[in-house]
Parts: structure tokens; C-alpha cells; sequence
């Protein structure tokens, strides 16, 4: 990353592999005092096992930052697209989170 000081931008390099995403149907999130961790997960039918695709690493104002703009972009979507319907406790299919021996911090 590179920061134009003269017009207070900041450059960001997208490199191909990582502008191919990871596909995740579940997140895990866990804190300490200091950081937040999320993990991503791809939970996938007649696979043994879960995997964590990708993990991220925030302060706590980062989460909450993060937290506000997904909050905004959920928001502008559904009034494009209509709600989007949550599945908790309303008969969706619930995924088990007996992945391993994780202790959350």
C-alpha cells in the first residue's frame, strides 16, 4: 500500500489472486480485549470437514467500523432488492458448529 500524502488518498493494490474471493457460508467470530477474529468458512455437503478459507484480524474499532458499513450496505440493499429473510429460528437449516477443539479468546 502506498499513501499519497499531497491529496490524502490512499492507493490499494487488488492482486489477481486475491480479487478471486473465497467462497464462505459461515463466519466465527470470536475477541480478546485487543483484537477481533473472524474466521470464514466453507461448510460444504458430504465433506468431513469444514475449512477456514480465509481469517481476519481487527482491532475492536476496526470491528465496529466494519460492523457500521456492513450495517449501511445491507441496508441500500435491501431497499434495491427487498428484505432479506433471516432463517434463524424460522425452520432454516441449522449448520452444527462442532468443527473441532476451538476455544474462542
Amino acid at each position: 500500500m502506498e499513501e499519497n500524502t499531497k491529496t490524502g488518498q490512499l492507493n490499494i493494490e487488488l492482486k489477481d489472486d486475491v480479487a478471486q474471493g473465497n467462497y464462505a457460508n459461515l463466519a466465527v467470530i470470536s475477541h480478546s480485549s485487543s483484537e477481533f477474529v473472524i474466521d470464514f468458512i466453507a461448510v460444504l455437503p458430504g465433506m468431513p470437514k469444514a475449512q477456514v478459507k480465509s481469517r481476519v484480524i481487527m482491532a475492536p474499532e476496526h470491528a465496529k467500523r466494519l460492523m457500521l458499513a456492513l450495517q449501511d450496505n445491507l441496508e441500500k440493499y435491501e431497499s434495491q432488492n427487498g428484505r432479506i429473510k433471516n432463517t434463524d429460528g424460522a425452520g432454516g437449516a441449522s449448520i452444527p458448529l462442532n468443527f473441532g477443539n476451538k476455544t474462542e479468546a
